[in-house]
């Protein structure tokens, strides 16, 4: 029995065989990327967005970071992948399960036992405890549990990344209202300067010192910058609903939200390059990376699934024929033993799950690369908006420098009667169009620091990413 034994395990052995399925990828290498080198800057403050100098947009941060729905879904994640690795765990560890019952059954004449109790109805009862503890000799389900811890790092990392994103999504808001703000500001102030000119312009009509041409003018003007406060009003409100929706609050929060109050100057510690540790920066990198890990655990256990399982058993309790002999001396009943599991035929089920583990694993290394690539470009586009937004702003500061001299040197000609009102329209309308530009382009500058945060993984701190490491049998 010894040698037979020992010949169907060998056999079963030589079955364990997993077939070849090759995967496809690596990991993007950072020097490929262009991010070779030191690290190009000091670590981003956690809370970066206090260094705007606003309380409100502070609270409205931290209001939005605990109430968001998005974060209370990213949350919800990672409390279901916790969840999977402590039931994973559960083969791995010893299984005990008690059990009583009791049967009325008429024993067969024909069997094992014999008269006077073969042929009759009697009541069997048992009472045992069954123990089963799985080895695990060939680490299959080790590399699930170890899959499942790494799910739930990267469900995790989740989290940082929604922070992150709803921060800057925050920030960005802000800003947007800020610009509404600035541009009304300034659409108000045309209003009044033009509508005290108009006054002037009828007293001169009504006068004989002016054309009704100089006052339709002058009409003219007050119109379109009537039409910029309008229009700059209704972007205000649609920032104010915004930001309500990010902190996840409706109208109530619309009252609450009153002027920005941002330092458009303020500097944020930022790289005029790329960082070399760009990929260890971000949150989302670090769980797709983390991703990856899982996924080859995942391979790992499919692969292993091709190996028996081997498993350890204990039986203890009693059984007996009638109620009342059960708890009797002679009714005790157990023993140990071992069990050897390996399915030689199932379908092809193996085979399919090990297939779909390998095109998983595929697919978090190219999702990984996908976002590096990503994440390099905006980090370099945000670079690049920095640059052409300051020297865009010093042109636009001299342009509306010589449109106001213009300006200047056009009303002295229409008092002195050398030229009509009519000749300021194109240079006043040019003029208003030149002040929210400015603006705009303060508003961009700040967005454009505010969006290399985000690209450089903004307070994020790396950890420890667990080993991408390639099965071995």
């Amino acid at each position: 029995m010894r040698g037979f034994a020992t010949a169907l395990l060998l056999g079963a052995l030589s079955a364990c065989a997993a077939p070849d399925v090759p995967v496809r990828g690596a990991a993007a290498d950072p020097a490929r990327l262009g991010l070779a080198g030191a690290p190009a800057a000091a670590p981003i403050a956690d809370r970066w967005w206090t260094a705007l100098g606003d309380p409100q947009l502070n609270r409205i941060v931290d209001e939005a970071l605990a109430g968001n729905p998005s974060l209370d879904a990213a949350l919800a994640r990672v409390a279901r992948a916790e969840s999977l690795v402590r039931a994973s765990g559960v083969a791995t560890g010893p299984q005990l399960a008690v059990g009583a019952q009791a049967q009325a059954i008429r024993l067969s004449g024909r069997y094992t036992i014999p008269p006077p109790i073969a042929g009759s109805t009697r009541t069997i009862g048992q009472a045992v405890a069954n123990l089963q503890w799985t080895l695990d000799l060939f680490g299959r389900y080790r590399s699930a549990v170890r899959q499942a811890r790494d799910e739930a790092a990267a469900a995790q990392l989740d989290v940082a990344a929604a922070r992150l994103a709803l921060a800057g999504s925050v920030a960005s808001a802000y800003l947007d209202l800020a610009r509404a703000e600035q541009q009304l500001a300034i659409a108000q102030r045309a209003v009044s300067t033009r509508e005290g000119a108009v006054r002037l312009t009828q007293v001169q009509v009504r006068n004989g010192l002016a054309a009704r041409l100089d006052a339709r003018a002058g009409d003219v003007l007050v119109a379109e910058a009537r039409q910029a406060v309008v229009r700059a009003g209704a972007r205000r409100e649609a920032a104010v609903h915004a930001l309500a929706a990010l902190a996840g609050r409706g109208q109530d929060y619309y009252a609450g939200i009153g002027p920005a109050r941002l330092r458009f100057d303020a500097a944020l510690p930022l790289p005029n390059r790329l960082p070399a540790d760009l990929l260890d920066r971000r949150p989302d990198l670090a769980a797709a990376r983390t991703r990856i890990a899982a996924a080859e655990q995942g391979r790992t256990a499919a692969i292993r699934a091709w190996k028996p399982d081997v498993n350890l058993l204990g039986l203890a309790g009693f059984q007996a024929v009638g109620i009342d002999n059960l708890f009797s001396p002679d009714a005790l009943t157990g023993g140990p033993g071992i069990g050897l599991n390996l399915p030689l035929l199932d379908g092809g089920r193996r085979r399919a799950d090990l297939e779909t583990a390998v095109a998983l694993r595929n697919a978090a290394v190219a999702d990984y690369n996908d976002r590096a690539l990503s994440a390099v470009r905006e980090a370099a586009d945000a670079i690049t908006r920095i640059r052409a937004t300051d020297a865009d702003r010093t042109a636009q500061r001299d342009a509306l420098a010589a449109l106001t001299d213009v300006g200047r040197l056009n009303n002295v000609r229409v008092s002195s009667g050398l030229s009509s009102r009519l000749d300021l329209v194109d240079n006043d309308v040019r003029l208003l169009a030149a002040e929210q530009n400015l603006a705009d382009l303060r508003a961009d500058a700040l967005l454009a620091r505010v969006q290399l945060v985000q690209a450089l993984g903004g307070g994020f701190t790396p950890t420890p990413i667990p080993p991408v490491a390639e099965f071995r049998p």
